[in-house]
């Protein structure tokens, strides 16, 4: 609504701006306080240092001379030991008394700075409410809503209806058009956190338009929401591949969850049906794989060797081998990918490379075998992050090619080409080492 929009925003902008300007000088104002402190405090810092090794050498004296010592001069040496903690404590009490009008002015600019931050922010959320507020969504049945409204109690996240879809659609709402068809793909080089390849098609976020597209579609004929590739789950599933009266490892075909997901559809997974089949109330499962992952699962049959399972995960004491076939040619034969990985709040599960803000994910490969325009590859996850292995394999600083089978990294398309197909580990009871193999699938 223009209009709406021509009644706040002009106003509301040269505000923001104003804020900026006074934020920058708070922050001009505050950095000299920060170097300042700073540097008293590395100073400060090495004044104890140098006093503590001089106390040190003095103590060690001491201590050899007490071998010999009379009681006069052991009580000389108790002196020079209450000396040189009086001259400590002197010494941090004339530290704190210089630090004190330092620290102080540092706090005052940082307050400073905070507050205007403060207002700042406030004043860019009320800005940003009122324009949910007028970005009007149309329907293709003539409703039209507030994007506030779509999101209903949930605030709608920064850049929500900026993307393609929500635009295209609405424009031809708007302009007395039908639509028929609608794909998205990325065009241009992967963006920095990676999952996207020029060329390939992906499905909307979830976080941003994961709520404005359903009510952009009503009034249409829409196809229902694609599944989980044709995979079929044999009803023994999974096959157990060593047991004994502590642990069981079991090779979970692709489809089947590792765990119970939310809902009643989502019920039937690898640990409820051990559990039918060995329980109640175990085993459990020690660690998990992705529903479109194949491959073997660690279970522990008693709570103790379930948590004791877990201390060997925890511990990097179990090593896991994977095969995968990529799409893509890799360069090279073998190496290590070291990319930071954190969950993307917009689009979940997806997660994204972040060197700031993400947990360190470290993956070896080895190439296996290349063949008409793939390759094959085995996999050592070093750490277990959520989708190590296909983002490593997909992002542009890691193989460059993403998991054939790969719906959120790549294209998608048939089963995940991904199979965890080899475990070793020291059995926590017998001690025995205990090496599994399976080989893929495919």
């Amino acid at each position: 609504d223009p209009v709406a929009l021509a009644a706040f925003w002009p106003a509301g902008e040269a505000a923001l701006d104003a804020l900026n300007a006074e934020w920058d000088a708070a922050e001009a104002a505050a950095a000299p306080c920060r170097a300042a402190l700073a540097a008293l405090t590395a100073e400060q810092g090495d004044a104890l240092a140098a006093q503590q090794a001089i106390h040190q050498a003095r103590r060690a004296a001491r201590r050899a001379a007490r071998a010999s010592a009379d009681a006069a001069e052991r009580h000389a040496l108790d002196q020079a030991s209450r000396a040189d903690k009086a001259e400590r404590r002197a010494l941090k009490a004339e530290q704190a008394a210089a630090l004190a009008p330092v620290a102080a002015a540092a706090e005052a600019a940082e307050a400073d700075v905070a507050a205007v931050d403060a207002a700042r922010t406030a004043l860019s959320q009320r800005l940003q409410a009122q324009l949910h507020g007028i970005a009007i969504l149309p329907t293709a049945d003539g409703e039209r809503a507030p994007l506030s409204a779509v999101f209903g109690a949930v605030t709608p996240p920064a850049g929500a209806g900026d993307c393609a879809a929500p635009k295209l659609l609405a424009y031809a709402h708007t302009h007395g058009l039908r639509p028929v068809a609608l794909a998205e793909f990325w065009w241009g080089p992967p963006p920095p956190a990676g999952g996207r390849h020029a060329g390939h098609f992906y499905p909307a976020c979830r976080g941003k338009c994961g709520p404005i597209l359903p009510h952009l579609l009503r009034g249409l004929p829409v196809a229902p929401p694609p599944t989980y590739a044709d995979v079929t789950v044999p009803d023994d599933a999974p096959a157990v591949v060593y047991a004994d009266d502590w642990l069981l490892v079991v090779d979970k075909p692709a489809g089947l969850l590792s765990v119970p997901g939310r809902g009643a559809a989502a019920q039937d997974a690898a640990a409820t049906r051990l559990v039918e089949r060995f329980g109640p109330p175990g085993p459990w499962l020690a660690h998990r794989l992705d529903q479109p992952t194949s491959g073997l699962l660690l279970a522990g049959r008693t709570p103790g060797l379930h948590a004791a399972l877990q201390g060997l995960f925890a511990s990097r004491q179990v090593t896991k081998r994977y095969v995968a076939v990529l799409d893509g040619e890799v360069q090279g034969a073998r190496g290590r990918i070291e990319l930071a990985l954190r969950g993307d709040p917009h689009d979940r599960p997806r997660q994204v490379h972040d060197p700031v803000q993400g947990k360190a994910a470290i993956t070896d490969w080895e190439v296996l075998d290349r063949s008409g325009g793939r390759t094959r590859v085995a996999l050592w996850p070093r750490t277990g992050r959520t989708h190590q292995l296909r983002v490593h394999a997909a992002h542009p600083q890691g193989l460059g090619a993403p998991i054939v089978g790969d719906d959120l990294y790549g294209r998608g398309g048939g089963r995940l080409c991904l199979h965890a197909e080899a475990l070793t580990f020291t059995h926590p009871v017998t001690g025995e080492r205990i090496d599994l193999q399976v080989p893929a699938p495919f």
